[in-house]
């Protein structure tokens, strides 16, 4: 496993601003200390990771 892969939960803090991907393929420009939305198509908890 890639020890650079991590994945968010939807309301944990954003470590960096950057662009992320959630579970459904969303991508998002989030900023440092922004809190992970719900996922935008469910409107769900979701995964989201980093993107590279």
């Amino acid at each position: 496993m890639n020890n650079n892969y991590r994945e968010y939960r939807t309301g944990q803090g954003v470590p960096e601003s950057g662009h992320y991907i959630c579970q459904s393929g969303k991508k998002a420009k989030l900023n440092k200390d922004d809190k992970f939305p719900a996922c935008p198509v469910s409107g769900n908890e979701t995964h989201w990771t980093h993107e590279e």
